[in-house]
């Protein structure tokens, strides 16, 4: 029993000091001119599903929860943000070629149809993240109706 009691305290312990260790939980200062919506005319049902269910990780405008300032889930939670904004970020997105703007267009319905985003778990902590069939459809619709050239500049979209 005594060894039961050793073994708390040395997890007490070791959460305490693992608390010392803290990743950065940045927001980037945030240019209107290069968000998505100043080259594209995103439509606001789709801003909405967006803000919903992928700025968090996909934007520099992430609203950090109270668990992201505790690790070890603050760790992961940093991770996911900072891996998300990466692979496509709508904060940065006239910042990208458009080739790059282009091919993350197809990749935002792909990986809403194959149910890849917003991953298992953000939907678990974030209930009004979970995208519904309907949201996918209106995604993807949009996804496929913006120029090829994804915004050069200029709110475009196809006739």
């Amino acid at each position: 029993m005594l060894w039961l009691k050793r073994l708390v305290l040395a997890l007490v312990v070791l959460l305490v000091v693992i608390q010392v260790v803290r990743p950065s939980r940045s927001n980037p200062v945030v240019d209107p001119k290069n968000e998505m919506s100043a080259s594209l005319a995103v439509p606001p049902d789709v801003a909405a599903i967006f803000a919903r269910s992928c700025n968090d990780c996909h934007s520099n405008r992430t609203i950090w929860p109270w668990y992201s300032t505790v690790a070890p889930a603050s760790w992961l939670v940093a991770f996911d943000v900072n891996q998300g904004r990466s692979e496509l970020n709508f904060s940065e997105w006239g910042m990208a070629d458009p080739k790059k703007r282009a091919d993350a267009l197809e990749g935002i319905c792909k990986e809403l149809t194959e149910k890849e985003m917003p991953g298992p778990i953000y939907p678990i902590l974030h209930p009004t993240a979970k995208l519904t069939d309907a949201d996918i459809q209106t995604v993807c619709r949009w996804t496929q109706t913006v120029r090829p050239g994804a915004g050069a500049g200029t709110n475009q979209t196809n006739p």
